[in-house]
């Protein structure tokens, strides 16, 4: 069944979603890679593409969003840009491009806006971040933050745990998202909390708040497009909900290439290219010339 987007086409904006908000509409964001997987997202209708440092394991193979570079984050955005007309482009700031100093942050999030098109950074943790945040908007940079569970700090959780879990956790996390906001980030992400401490964080901020395993009470959702198609490897999380098992269409197709090639079954006379038949008749006048000539010659042998 395909559904046609009925959806509004004017471009989506921060004070758009602003208006979401107030409006109690709510806000569909997906990831997006590569120019092909950028147009597909576009075109669907939804308001916020993020080029995320998922691409780290999605695309690059890595364990972890730690190893992926600025170079590789810079190239991957530039694609999606070319790929996007309304929505939203939001490009992810990998680690160590603004953990080191407030310099270096600046330099980077004006790179992904100068060198790759993207219209807003996305930035991980919370009050720690305010300053750094703070100059970056007042660089004219819009900035998406992230709280919760915060994939670039995998080594000091432990590993992916539901954050927020504890009366003093969701009390931070309710205080990290206030001072996103008072920083001046136009949303917030909010990933691996508890659906009850997500709602009260979206009821108490006046910016949106895009869950990720957050429950349905946030104010736009968000899912890594791999996940979403059934194009990544492994067992699911919890709360992707797998839209299509594109990855079994894709290998069945693969296999059956395989197979006719093997067998000789591709490609077929349709599928080939033909001479005009004066030119085919010349060629053979030739290669008939060729033959008699080659079977004088062994006669004199």
């Amino acid at each position: 069944m395909s559904i046609t987007n009925l959806g509004d086409s004017r471009k989506v904006t921060t004070s758009s979603l602003l208006e979401k908000k107030a409006n109690h509409q709510l806000i569909a964001s997906l990831t997006a890679y590569d120019y092909a997987s950028a147009r597909l997202v576009d075109e669907s209708g939804v308001d916020i593409i993020l080029v995320g440092d998922s691409l780290a394991q999605v695309m690059l193979g890595y364990e972890n969003t730690v190893p992926v570079t600025m170079e590789e984050m810079l190239h991957h955005t530039r694609a999606v840009r070319r790929g996007v007309k309304r929505a939203l482009l939001v490009a992810d700031m990998p680690y160590s491009s603004y953990h080191i100093s407030c310099k270096d942050a600046l330099i980077n999030a004006t790179r992904f806006v100068k060198e790759a098109g993207a219209e807003a950074v996305k930035i991980e943790g919370g009050a720690k971040r305010y300053e750094l945040i703070s100059k970056i908007v007042d660089a004219e940079i819009p900035v998406m933050g992230h709280i919760g569970l915060t994939p670039q700090s995998v080594h000091v959780m432990g590993g992916y745990k539901v954050q927020g879990k504890t009366l003093a956790a969701a009390e931070q996390l309710m205080k990290d998202a206030t001072a996103l906001e008072e920083a001046g980030a136009f949303a917030i992400v909010l990933e691996g909390i508890p659906r009850e401490v997500a709602a009260m964080i979206t009821a108490e901020v006046a910016v949106p708040t895009i869950g990720i395993g957050a429950g349905p009470e946030c104010d736009g959702q968000i899912l890594v497009y791999h996940d979403l198609l059934g194009l990544s490897f492994g067992s699911p999380a919890k709360f992707v909900r797998r839209y299509a098992d594109a990855g079994s269409l894709i290998r069945d197709a693969l296999t059956a290439y395989q197979h006719d090639v093997e067998e000789g079954r591709y490609p077929s006379d349709a599928e080939s290219y033909h001479l005009p038949k004066d030119t085919a008749a010349e060629l053979e006048a030739i290669r008939q010339r060729k033959h008699v000539m080659e079977l004088r010659h062994e006669k004199r042998r």
